[in-house]
């Protein structure tokens, strides 16, 4: 009688050791998920820094150099990739379509690869931080597959900017829109 009672601790062991490095394997994903994470965009968690003259954000470059941000346009949230070569916001068109941006008319824009075609659209809201501008124009870019946002002179004109270093200050006017 002893023996199955014993093979039962044997395989109940066995079950626990398994679960545990499942458990550890499964903390090891998160951690590293997070951690890599960061590295593409260490500005998930922007704060404002609010005066009765301006709204200020400030951004930390990536690793590769780039600043990229989360955002919001008309409410929902997004990944923005500061390009001040770009004239437009341009959306991809997978996220244009998610988030219900409408199609205008057919625009050709000059690329450093030539010319490109997009489609005219206004973002009624485009957030970084607490700086939200209002009516921006933008495009759907049916050419980009991946999920950043170039968000470009249509936004970034409407601020001020400041780099020191790996950090960039956007600052909002308490009067502008």
């Amino acid at each position: 009688m002893s023996q199955p009672a014993s093979n039962d601790t044997a395989r109940i062991g066995r079950w626990m050791y398994f679960a545990f490095w499942i458990v550890v394997l499964a903390l090891l994903t998160l951690l590293f998920n997070n951690w890599y994470a960061s590295q593409q965009n260490p500005n998930r968690n922007l704060e404002t820094r609010t005066t009765a003259d301006y709204s200020e954000v400030s951004l930390e470059r990536n690793r590769y150099g780039h600043y990229v941000a989360s955002g919001r346009i008309n409410g929902h949230e997004v990944v923005f990739l500061l390009d001040t070569g770009a004239s437009d916001v341009s959306v991809p068109q997978h996220i244009a379509d998610e988030i219900g941006l409408e199609r205008g008319r057919r625009i050709p824009y000059q690329t450093a690869n030539g010319i490109a075609y997009g489609y005219a659209t206004q973002l009624e809201r485009v957030a970084l931080g607490g700086i939200e501008l209002h009516k921006v124009r933008g495009h759907i870019n049916p050419n980009m597959d991946n999920d950043e946002i170039l968000l470009g002179m249509s936004f970034l004109r409407n601020l001020e900017f400041t780099q020191r270093g790996n950090t960039l200050t956007l600052r909002q006017a308490a009067w502008s829109d």
